[in-house]
């Protein structure tokens, strides 16, 4: 009997000079970037269909005193667009070791790991600086004694240039950033689970491939779900046609 996998991986650890080990690199530093992708079309969806409610209630005579606001609206909506958007979100956390184990291997695995925790580390500091940067652009701006001739100010091209980068900057350092964490987690916490089974199964009879092919279609429908536009996640509000 040769010698379990198990035990050469102890004895000579995972090599980056393997194929597969590369291939895991690539594919787990490209995972963080497809999560903050998700992420960030996900504020925006919610975000949309806030401004949509927001635009129908003052419709309905909210500024001029008429009606009073539906928080309660408003509140549903984000509750609901948040849940929602967590789906394609934890399928891309759950099913991505799986597939890179059950497909590549465990020596894929290790390097998938190494990828996604590399990746995603860099990814995260850099988009929480960059969205931090952006909004305190706009709040410094907004600081500044309005002068039209100096183009300083608010009101100024300056302060609409820092509001568009506000808008593009918040998504980056509360939402997309943050989450790179508690995505490391998971998939790390998942591959340590499935490592044992992945070793112990490394040949995958037809009842593997068909869970791969479950998988796979699994994250074929997480991404499709992410590009659904934000009507689709529309909640018919009271009184709303």
């Amino acid at each position: 009997m040769g010698v379990p996998l198990a035990e050469q991986l102890s004895s000579v650890g995972i090599r980056v000079s393997v194929p597969q080990v590369f291939v895991g690199m690539l594919l787990g530093g490209a995972i963080p970037w497809l999560f903050s992708a998700f992420s960030i079309q996900a504020v925006s969806r919610a975000a949309s269909l806030i401004v949509e409610e927001v635009r129908r209630q003052f419709r309905l005579g909210v500024l001029e005193g008429k009606v009073k606001p539906d928080y309660k609206q408003a509140v549903e909506i984000s509750t609901r667009a948040a849940q929602k958007e967590l789906i394609s979100l934890a399928i891309i956390c759950v099913v991505s070791p799986i597939l890179v184990g059950l497909v590549l291997q465990v020596e894929a695995l290790g390097g998938f790991l190494a990828g996604i925790i590399l990746s995603g580390q860099l990814l995260a500091v850099f988009m929480s600086n960059a969205g931090g940067a952006w909004d305190n652009t706009k709040k410094t701006i907004e600081d500044e004694i309005r002068d039209t001739l100096k183009n300083t100010g608010k009101g100024s091209e300056r302060h609409k240039a820092g509001v568009v980068g506000d808008t593009v900057g918040d998504p980056l350092k509360d939402t997309a950033g943050p989450a790179l964490n508690p995505m490391i987690k998971v998939v790390n916490l998942v591959s340590v689970i499935i490592a044992p089974i992945v070793v112990q199964y490394n040949k995958l009879g037809i009842g593997g491939w068909i869970i791969v092919a479950a998988l796979s279609a699994a994250m074929v429908l997480a991404i499709l779900h992410s590009k659904k536009p934000a009507l689709e996640f529309a909640i018919q509000a009271p009184g709303k046609k």
